[in-house]
C-alpha cells in the first residue's frame, strides 16, 4: 500500500524498502505493535512476580534479600535495553531510509556488540557484588542470601545482552510478535522452573533463592536460541561476514550514539530506586519488604506503558528516516493520551484494593501497611512515568538520546533523591514514596515538553498523510 503523502522521492524510498511502518495508519501500526509488545512485556514482568511467589515462600528474609537484589537486575538488564534501544534505532531509521545493505551490517554488528558487552558487565558485577550491596546498606544476615543469587545471575549476563541483541534487530524492523514471542519463550521456562528450583517438586527438595538465579539463567538460554532462529526467518540475513565489508566504525558509532546516553537512561531509573531501597532501609525491615513487593506489582501493572515505550521507537524511528515527520508526531501524539488514560485507570483501580494486592505477597502485617502505603501514594504518578518513559523512547528513535538522559536524570537526581533524602527524618517512608510520585510528575511533564519541541522542529519538511 503506498503513501499518497509522501514526495516521489520519498516514495520510491519507501516503497523499495522493508520499511513497513511507513505506510499504513498509525493507529493501526501503534495497535499491532504494542499489543504483542504487552504479551511479552507481561510475560518478563510476570518473572519478578512468580519469583517473588515462590521466594517469599521461604521467608521474610528471602523476600526482604530479593528486595535489595531486584532494582540491582533491573538496573543490569536496563544497561541492556539501553543496548537494544541502540540497535533498533539504526535498524528502523536505516529501514526507513532504504539503505538496507547497511541495515543488515550495522545488525550483525550489533549482535555481537552485545554479546561483549554482557561478557563484561557479568565480569565486573561478579568481583563487586559485596561493595555493591554494602553500599545499599544490606544487613549482614541478608548478605549470604544476596551471594547465593547474584554469583550465578553474574555468570549468566552475557546472555541476557544476547537477547536484547537479537529483539534490537526485531524490533527494529517493526516484528513485534517475534520479539514478544522470545519474552514468552524464556518467561515459560522460569514460570516452569522456578517451584521446581526454589521450593522443590517432585520430590526435588530445591536450592532456595539461588534456585531463582538458575531458573533465569536456563530462561536466558533457550530465549537467546528463540531469537536466533526467529530473526534467520526475517529478512536481514544472519551473516556475521557482513560486519567486515566496510568499516566497524561506521555501525560502532551509529550505535553507541544512540545505546550509550540509552543504557543509562535506562539504568538511571533502577539506579535510583536502589538508592530508595537504601533509603527505607535505614526505617525497617518490614518496609524494604513492602517496597520491594510494591515495586513488582508496579511493575506488572505499567506493562502496557513499557511495551509502548518499546514500540514507538520502531514506529517513529522508520518514519522519522522516510522523513514522514507529521506520522512521528501524530504516533508521539496517540501514545502521550494513552498513557495519561492508562495511569488514571490504575489509581481507580489500586488505591481501593491496595491491601488486598499485598496480602497476595504477605501474611506480615507490618510489610502490609508499608505496601499499602506505597500503592496509595505512588500510583498517582504512574501516567507521568508513562509520557517519560514513551518520551525518551522517542527521542532515542530521532538520534536525541542525549535528551532523554538528561530529562531522566534530572528526574532522579534533582527530584527524586533530594525529596527523599531531605524528607526521611520527618516523613519517614512516606518521603520515599512521595519522592517517586514527585519525580514521575516532574519527568512526564519535562518528556512531553521536549519530545513536542525536537519532533515539531522539522515541522516545514513534511505534508505527509497523517492518517
Amino acid at each position: 500500500m503506498s503513501n499518497p503523502g509522501a514526495s516521489s522521492s520519498d516514495k520510491s524510498t519507501s516503497e523499495g524498502s522493508n520499511a513497513k511502518l511507513t505506510k499504513g495508519a498509525i493507529t493501526g501500526h501503534l495497535v499491532s505493535q504494542t499489543l504483542p509488545a504487552i504479551v511479552g512485556v507481561t510475560a518478563i514482568m510476570s518473572i519478578g512476580l512468580v519469583d517473588a511467589f515462590f521466594i517469599g515462600k521461604l521467608g521474610s528474609q528471602e523476600l526482604a534479600a530479593i528486595s535489595f537484589i531486584f532494582p540491582v537486575t533491573t538496573a543490569l538488564s536496563s544497561l541492556g535495553v539501553g543496548v537494544m534501544v541502540g540497535i533498533n534505532s539504526v535498524v528502523a531509521r536505516a529501514l526507513g531510509e532504504g539503505d538496507e545493505e547497511r541495515c543488515a551490517r550495522r545488525a550483525n554488528f550489533g549482535l555481537v556488540f552485545s554479546v561483549l558487552i554482557g561478557i563484561v558487565i557479568g565480569a565486573l558485577l561478579y568481583t563487586l557484588i559485596e561493595p555493591l550491596f554494602s553500599l545499599m546498606n544490606a544487613p549482614e544476615n541478608l548478605r549470604p542470601l544476596i551471594l547465593d543469587y547474584m554469583q550465578p545471575f553474574a555468570l549468566g549476563f552475557p546472555l541476557v545482552l544476547a537477547i536484547m541483541g537479537f529483539n534490537g534487530v526485531l524490533r527494529g524492523q517493526g516484528e513485534a510478535k517475534k520479539t514478544s514471542l522470545v519474552s514468552i519463550t524464556y518467561a515459560a521456562a522460569n514460570w516452569v522452573l522456578d517451584p521446581i528450583l526454589i521450593t522443590g517438586a517432585f520430590g526435588f527438595e530445591g536450592f532456595g533463592i539461588t534456585g531463582a538465579a538458575y531458573a533465569s539463567i536456563i530462561g536466558y538460554g533457550i530465549g537467546a536460541v528463540m531469537g536466533f532462529y526467529l530473526l534467520c526467518r526475517t529478512d536481514i540475513p544472519f551473516d556475521l561476514a557482513l560486519i567486515r565489508k566496510g568499516s566497524w566504525t561506521d555501525p560502532a558509532l551509529a550505535i553507541l550514539k544512540v545505546a550509550g546516553p540509552a543504557s543509562f537512561s535506562n539504568a538511571i531509573n533502577p539506579v535510583g530506586l536502589s538508592v530508595l531501597t537504601a533509603i527505607v532501609a535505614t526505617q525497617s525491615e518490614a518496609a524494604v519488604a513492602g517496597f520491594g513487593a510494591a515495586g513488582r506489582l508496579q511493575s506488572f501493572a505499567t506493562v502496557p506503558l513499557l511495551a509502548l515505550s518499546g514500540s514507538i521507537g520502531a514506529i517513529v524511528g522508520q518514519n522519522w528516516g522516510a522523513k514522514e515527520y507529521e506520522r512521528a508526531r501524530q504516533a508521539a501524539r496517540y501514545a502521550f493520551g494513552f498513557c495519561l488514560a492508562w495511569g488514571l485507570l490504575l489509581v481507580v483501580l489500586f488505591v481501593p484494593l491496595a491491601e488486598q494486592f499485598a496480602q497476595l505477597f504477605t501474611s506480615d502485617p507490618e510489610v502490609t501497611e508499608q505496601f499499602a502505603l506505597y500503592i496509595n501514594i505512588a500510583s498517582f504518578g504512574y501516567a507521568g512515568f508513562g509520557i517519560l518513559i514513551v518520551a525518551n523512547g522517542i527521542l532515542n528513535a530521532i538520534d536525541r538520546a542525549a535528551f532523554a538522559l538528561t530529562q531522566s536524570a534530572a528526574r532522579v537526581f534533582l527530584v527524586m533523591l533530594p525529596f527523599a533524602w531531605f524528607l526521611i527524618g520527618d516523613w519517614g517512608s512516606s518521603a520515599v514514596y512521595s519522592a517517586e510520585l514527585a519525580a514521575n510528575v516532574f519527568g512526564g511533564l519535562i518528556g512531553a515538553a521536549l519530545a513536542y519541541f525536537l519532533l515539531k522542529r522539522r515541522a516545514p519538511d513534511s505534508k505527509a498523510r497523517t492518517a
